[in-house]
């Protein structure tokens, strides 16, 4: 199911992204980029509709999805 990022606490949105970020294995090129700037860039992905978060009432987490790969 889809999470409208819009209906969460600032804080909360925030700290999804940071921790979606700092999963192991996220990778984002070749050129090395702060946590602010990784945050900044999902932050821009979830906004432009790129992006989407997703509760998985399965294994009952919350991830961040390409908007393409969402099956839902």
């Amino acid at each position: 199911m889809i999470i409208p990022w819009q209906q969460l606490a600032p804080e909360t949105l925030e700290n999804l992204i940071e921790a979606f970020v700092l999963r192991e294995g996220t990778d984002y090129g070749e050129q090395e980029r702060s946590l602010a700037q990784k945050v900044a860039d999902v932050r821009r992905q979830l906004e432009r509709g790129e992006a989407v978060l997703v509760w998985s009432e399965l294994h009952e987490t919350v991830n961040i999805m390409a908007r393409g790969e969402f099956r839902g």
